[in-house]
């Protein structure tokens, strides 16, 4: 069963590196959350090797950028991998046979920026891509304002590549917005073909294993369903924290019916830890 723990401290020690997720463990997408610096840099002066594995449709540097910018030390962490990475890789391999793409982006220039070294062809319109680029929605975005886009892809049998499948992101002041994983997840529904990059699939996993050199790792993360789920597919220890995605759950009742509820609900497995928060 899932045991509590008072601070990342009491077990990091049992594994050769802990692994943390960004929104909803280090920050509420513009603003650390308070202590997460103090105490990652008192496990990094422990010996702790850490590393960030995020369902971010960005690249790995200018994630890492962003996370100094809020003032994680650039060289706190030993690997920033994301989903935006995996999928960058696989086409820079020749593994995916698209080679234009309609791009869904959080913000005007993320898919340019995100392409770059790619050849590639990003299209202004749906109707001249082979594909779709599914790597961020808007910040108020609804599912419904998206539905004639997914009935015109399901018409012409365009695959949509989901850079992040998170249903939904936390924001300042405990807000959920809707992510792009809501919009790929409808497609699928509707019997659309998604491929999806990120937690909780296993290849993302391995490639974190692969860039530490090791499988002996702990996943801190606030979702069951995506950092604690393929986390446990893995073979990886699990820390759910109670902030973040079921803050407001776990704020109306008590640690352990508020997790036993939340794991029915999104049939997962019990965690190995959890958190309050990332102290």
């Amino acid at each position: 069963m899932t045991s509590h723990i008072d601070t990342l401290a009491a077990v990091a020690s049992n594994y050769e590196a802990i692994v943390l997720d960004q929104w909803g463990v280090l920050h509420d997408g513009t603003t650390p959350y308070l202590g997460a610096i103090s105490i990652l840099e008192s496990l990094v002066s422990s010996g702790t090797s850490l590393a960030v594995l995020s369902n971010s449709g960005k690249r790995g540097e200018p994630n890492a950028n962003r996370i100094s910018q809020m003032g994680f030390a650039i060289g706190m962490f030993e690997t920033v991998m994301t989903s935006g990475e995996a999928l960058w890789r696989d086409i820079d391999a020749g593994s995916i046979k698209e080679q234009s793409f309609f791009a869904i982006e959080r913000s005007a220039g993320d898919a340019k920026a995100w392409a770059d070294g790619l050849d590639l062809t990003l299209c202004e319109s749906q109707n001249d891509a082979d594909a779709i680029l599914l790597m961020g929605l808007p910040d108020g975005a609804t599912l419904e304002a998206w539905l004639p886009l997914l009935d015109k892809a399901k018409t012409t049998g365009q695959t949509i590549y989901c850079s992040n499948p998170d249903r939904a992101s936390p924001r300042k002041g405990g807000q959920l917005v809707v992510s792009p994983g809501a919009l790929a997840f409808a497609y699928k529904d509707m019997g659309g073909d998604v491929r999806f990059y990120g937690k909780p699939h296993l290849p993302i996993f391995r490639a974190v294993e692969r860039a530490l050199g090791t499988s002996k790792l702990l996943m801190v993360g606030d979702s069951l369903e995506h950092d604690i789920a393929g986390a446990q597919h893995a073979g990886w220890d699990s820390c759910l924290v109670q902030g973040g995605l079921y803050a407001k759950d776990f704020a109306m009742g008590e640690r352990a019916d508020t997790l036993a509820r939340l794991v029915t609900e999104k049939g997962c497995k019990h965690p190995t830890y959890t958190l309050g928060e990332l102290r």
